[in-house]
């Protein structure tokens, strides 16, 4: 038990993260899926990157890694480990769960928002909240999403976004 200067005990508070991911669509043509919310989204084009590209699930590791302060998504998966070329979105959830658990960690919830023209996330949003609260051990998950009416790159379809906040608690 963490103490104060004088001797009391100090109880722990929880923590949040704030994370963040982008990704440019790929080219026209390429046949690269996408992924997002750790599903796949079949006849939508996928995005450029060294994993999956899944903004969902790479924003909510990024929160979830801030909350405790160990790092972000590039210090644990970087694009110099050639290992992660293709990594999906639910394994790295469930390598930064158990990052989290071995640092003496729970957590508390994930939300995340995809920001994005398309695909349509209501419509699989309650598949996306399982699939990504399965990859973190149970810890629950909720989804929501947002569109730019038409501003910035997300509002001229050459990317999506996902924002992700974190609550963890020490154990």
């Amino acid at each position: 038990m963490t103490t104060t200067p004088e001797g009391h005990p100090v109880t722990p508070l929880p923590r949040t993260g704030i994370g963040v991911d982008v990704h440019a669509w790929a080219p026209e043509g390429d046949d690269r899926p996408l992924w997002l919310g750790c599903l796949r989204w079949p006849g939508e084009r996928g995005i450029e990157g060294h994993s999956d590209g899944d903004v969902a699930a790479h924003a909510a590791c990024n929160a979830l890694l801030s909350a405790a302060g160990l790092g972000d998504l590039g210090s644990v998966f970087g694009t110099d480990r050639p290992e992660m070329a293709g990594a999906s979105g639910a394994q790295m959830l469930a390598h930064v769960a158990d990052l989290l658990a071995r640092g003496g960690f729970q957590i508390g919830n994930v939300a995340v928002q995809v920001v994005a023209r398309r695909p349509r996330v209501g419509a699989r949003r309650a598949e996306m909240e399982a699939a990504m609260s399965s990859a973190l051990g149970g810890a629950p998950v909720s989804v929501s999403a947002a569109t730019t009416d038409g501003l910035g790159f997300v509002g001229r379809v050459e990317g999506l976004a996902g924002i992700a906040t974190a609550l963890v608690a020490p154990r």
